[in-house]
């Protein structure tokens, strides 16, 4: 995703922003954040539970396709509304109500896509996700690299994984799928320190604004979320 520094519905904002010096309200918008997300998360993985573990949910929507349709609309509907209407997403209860829908939705999507896979498969994939989401977060809290500059580079990084996931779907190969998937999962994991980051605020060359904790909450959610479906790829990939 590309951002317009000088806009002002644009959710970043100068280190240097007088809202962010308050250690008092940068902790407590890093707790919002991650508050919302884990509430997400609870909602977003009980589903797929219930979509992996309840053999009459998985042959009702597999023969209800009109559904998938459905969510993946109100998913793409939500996200753009969240991502451009900066005044929308600062706007309670709209932002929490249009966050909840997306959640739902995509966690319709996201059962809907894991039922395919075994349960073993899929716990594989959340244990190794969690793995992996604490360390990379860990690691933003405390490194002293800023990855916040990096936008062009993830951005155009995402186009790239974009055009490489249309050959792989073409040409149907194997390989070339796991390694869609291995650079997928390479590429959230970035994505993921670097919205950390641009949560974390402080020193950092950029940084969100207090106001925007369903925004931020937002960019996090889909960076996990697109780690484990990359990683239970893999998994799924790998079968013999």
């Amino acid at each position: 995703m590309s951002y317009d520094y000088e806009s002002y519905s644009d959710p970043l904002t100068s280190a240097g922003n007088m809202e962010f010096s308050d250690k008092s309200v940068r902790m407590g918008f890093i707790r919002k954040v991650y508050m919302i997300l884990m509430a997400q998360l609870v909602v977003t993985f009980g589903m797929v539970a219930v979509f992996t573990l309840s053999s009459d949910v998985k042959n009702f929507v597999h023969g209800t396709p009109a559904l998938f349709y459905v969510a993946l609309a109100g998913t793409l509907i939500c996200i753009i509304a969240l991502s451009c209407c900066g005044n929308l997403r600062r706007r309670t209860p709209h932002n929490f109500i249009f966050l909840g829908i997306f959640t739902i939705c995509e966690g319709f999507l996201l059962g809907t896509a894991a039922s395919s896979f075994t349960s073993s498969e899929i716990l594989i994939a959340v244990g190794v996700t969690l793995v992996v989401t604490l360390s990379l977060t860990l690691f933003a809290f405390q490194t002293k690299i800023d990855f916040t500059g990096c936008g062009i580079f993830v951005f155009v990084s995402l186009i790239v994984l974009l055009l490489f996931g249309i050959l792989a779907i073409i040409f149907q190969n194997k390989i070339l799928s796991m390694v869609y998937s291995c650079l997928g999962a390479l590429l959230f994991c970035f994505y993921l320190v670097f919205d950390t980051q641009l949560m974390i605020g402080g020193s950092h060359k950029y940084s969100l604004s207090p106001e925007e904790y369903v925004f931020a909450a937002l960019t996090l959610y889909l960076d996990v979320v697109n780690i484990f479906m990359y990683i239970l790829s893999i998994i799924g990939g790998s079968r013999s």
